[in-house]
Formats: structure tokens, sequence, C-alpha cells
């Protein structure tokens, strides 16, 4: 791998005749569509067998036209406008979140930069089109898809869709911040912004391998991204009803519903393109078979490795459960965002290092070096902390009240519920009355004793 730039070579794009860009669009577009369909029933499948259900079974084979009736029903349901919402706004949150979902898909190639394939006799690359700052678009439609749950929110004129609004806003900038700084790793080691160049660099071997945490980082990051579980907060039906699309209903709520699922495809192809070799074939095929890359074959495992995304989110979804609120700001601002920025530090040094012919030994030990002198500055900044904190005398804590406000109410952090009362065992109870003179079993017998004579 160059330790310097990559050449951008992007002048095939661009020269496809205006038919052939159309039927990419709608390939584009068919691609999500088929493929939310298709998540849709899979996760209801596998979220069922996770929970020794069996799932939809009743449309079609199988119940794989489950997804397909879910539309129509959503389809000739009643569509409702709320009568405080503010009509403009409110009909088009929901376009405003389904659009950009499907804009994303147009800078993600599903197989090599070169003319690979022919449609109708014309020979074309596999990707709609390329950009030297393809990333940054793909942020910038990413950010633009999150203003619709805000804006849904705020115009359905009422408190819980508000709040999920806000959750939302909330939840995009603390998790972008992060998004950012793990591209920013694969843009330093690529030397590019290009989707088909940052595939092309991986060649020899994918960034999974030489940046695991901006992988991490970055997995975690388009789970919240996306609203999924268990970073699904701002449509928490536990405390929100439905949240953001409370009050929405037949195709509006269809959109949002399709915009998190499309979402979803456009996050895993993403992922696949950075961190996964992107349309290159596995190593165990590609290492026996030469025109595993080239043809319609790298369309085959693009699919496959999005589709093992789509895959972790309903795996996530059947697995944990949903998290608080402070900890999902805890996970952002104190967990990821300074995680990320150290790490793309360490990958800039060590590029800086590469760029300077330094060997691997070298970068290794003053990599090492820097690591354990900060550790180190922090473990005495730790200590000459605590002795400067002077001791301060527990307070005692004022009585704890359960039943507060005239209903149950949680313990503070440091208070205790009071002892509960409880009855005694069976067996104290027998003893207490069998030792007593003046029982009232005592009391029974003798006057039954003296009926009976």
């Amino acid at each position: 791998m160059s330790p310097y730039l990559a050449a951008e070579d992007l002048s095939m794009f661009g020269r496809d005749p205006w038919w052939l860009v159309v039927v990419k669009a709608v390939f584009c577009f068919a691609f999500l569509m088929v493929t939310v369909l298709f998540s849709i029933v899979w996760e209801r499948k596998v979220v069922a067998w996770m929970q020794l259900r069996i799932g939809p079974n009743r449309h079609g084979p199988w119940g794989m036209l489950q997804s397909l009736a879910d539309g129509v029903k959503l389809m000739l349901k009643e569509d409702i406008i709320v009568k405080r919402a503010d009509k403009v706004v409110y009909v088009l949150a929901p376009i405003v979140a389904a659009i950009p979902a499907f804009m994303a898909i147009a800078v993600i190639p599903f197989g090599p930069a070169g003319n690979e394939i022919s449609i109708f006799g014309h020979r074309t690359t596999m990707q709609l089109t390329d950009l030297p700052i393809a990333m940054l678009y793909i942020l910038a439609v990413a950010s633009v898809g999150i203003y619709g749950i805000v804006l849904a929110g705020w115009s359905s004129g009422s408190t819980y869709p508000l709040l999920g609004g806000l959750r939302s806003c909330a939840q995009m900038i603390s998790y972008e911040i992060a998004m950012g700084a793990a591209f920013a790793s694969v843009f330093l080691y690529s030397g590019s912004m290009s989707t088909s160049t940052i595939v092309e660099q991986q060649h020899d071997r994918w960034y999974i391998l030489l940046l695991p945490v901006s992988f991490i980082l970055y997995i975690v990051t388009m789970v919240g991204e996306t609203n999924r579980a268990p970073f699904d907060m701002p449509e928490s039906e536990g405390d929100l009803v439905g949240g953001f699309n409370t009050e929405y209903s037949s195709i509006k709520f269809a959109m949002f519903m399709l915009a998190e699922y499309v979402n979803m495809v456009t996050v895993s192809a993403v992922s696949t393109t950075l961190f996964l070799g992107g349309w290159r074939a596995p190593w165990p095929v590609s290492g026996f078979w030469e025109g595993a890359n080239h043809g319609w074959w790298p369309l085959l495992w693009f699919v496959i490795k999005v589709q093992l995304l789509l895959f972790f989110f309903i795996w996530l979804r059947g697995t944990l459960p949903r998290v608080r609120y402070d900890q999902l700001m805890k996970l952002g601002w104190k967990v990821l965002i300074p995680v990320s920025v150290t790490w793309l530090m360490l990958v800039a040094t060590v590029r800086a290092l590469r760029n300077e012919n330094y060997d691997f030994a070298d970068i290794a030990l003053y990599v090492g070096g820097g690591v354990l002198a900060l550790l180190l500055i922090s473990f005495v900044a730790d200590m000459f902390r605590e002795k400067a904190k002077p001791v301060e005398q527990p307070a005692e804590q004022p009585a704890f009240d359960p039943m507060a406000g005239g209903f149950p109410v949680p313990p503070l952090p440091g208070q205790e519920l009071p002892p509960v009362p409880r009855r005694r065992s069976r067996r104290e109870r027998e003893l207490i009355v069998s030792g007593g003179t003046d029982t009232v079993s005592d009391g029974s017998s003798d006057g039954k004793e003296a009926s009976d004579g």
C-alpha cells in the first residue's frame, strides 16, 4: 500500500448515456426496496426463532410475502392529520426522512470501477456515480434524514412525539462525531474519500484488519444513527408510546418505517465499502478463483456482506434490552468520542511515521512509548487528585418516603428502601401459640371441651 495519497481516477464516471443512468438509478432503488422487503420478513423470522416462536407463515410460501402484505395494509388504513399539527411540516416530515435514505446508495460501488459489465451492449461500471468527496456526501445526506424525525416530533403538536424528536436530535449530534472520526481513519489509510478508490486500496488487506477500532466504533454509531435497538430511544414504546411517529398513520407511518430499514441497508453498505473490502470476494475464494472479482460476481459478494450486517442488526434487537437515556448519552460523549479521537491521533501518527520510511519496529516502539507515557501521566494525575481531595464526612441522607406524592417512587442514589415488616414464619407462630396460656387457640379449645362435656 502506498504511503502517499491514492491517485483518484474517476474518468470512467459521467460517460454513460442518459438512459443507462436511468437504468442504474432504477436498479439502486429496486435493490433497496427488495432488500427492505426481505429484511422485514427476515427480522420477524429470526427474532421468532430466537424467542421459540413460529413467526410469519401465512402470506406466501414460508410467510415470505408478509412485508408486502404489511405495506398494502398500511396504505389502506385511514390517513389521519392531527388537528393541532403544523400541517405543512407534518406532511413533509416523512418525505424528508425517506428521500435522503435512498440518496446515499448512489455512490456505493457494487463492482470494480472498470468497464466490467455490459448492459444492453454498453460497457459500464457497476456504480451509479462517484465523487472525490463521496464519503462527505454520505455524511451530509445521512444528517439531512434525521431532520425528518425531528420535524415530525415537533410538528405533531403532541408531547410524546416532541420528546422523541428531541432525543433523536441529541442522539444524532452525539454519535455523528464518533462516526466522522471513524471515517477519518479510513481516509488517512486510503488517501481518498472516493468510495471506489477506498475499495481499490483494500486489494491486499481489508481495513477491518488494519483499523479494527474504527470498525467497532462505526458499528456502534451506525446502530445509534438508525435508531435501532438497543438505541431506539426516539421511538421508545415504554415511555414515549411510539415516539416521534405516535401521531402518524397510513402511508406516512409506512414512509418512516421504510426510511428506517433503508437506512439500515445504507449504513451496512457503507460499512462493507469502508471495512469489509466492498465488492471483493473473501480470502478463500479470491485465493483460488481468478474471476471472483470480475463480471457480475462482485455483486454477489457485496450482497452477502450487506446481509450479514443486517443479520447483526436483527441479532442485536433480539438480544439486548433498550438502554436508558443517560446510558446512551454517556456512551456517546464519554466513551465513543474520546476513544475515536485518541484512535485517530494514533492512526495519524503511524501514517506519518510510515511516510518518513520508518520500519515497523520503530513505529511500534514510538507508539508504545507514547501510550505508556500517557498512561503514566494519567496515573500520576489521579494520585495527586486523590490526595488533594478533602475527606468529606458522609452527610445523612434524608429519610426515603416510597409513597411521596401519593404514588410509588424509586429511591434516589444513596437512599435505601425502609425495611419492610414481614410476617413471622408459620413455625414461629405455632411456637408462640403453643407456649402461651391465654391465647385464642387455647380458649377455643377449652370452650369446645366444655361444650362436649
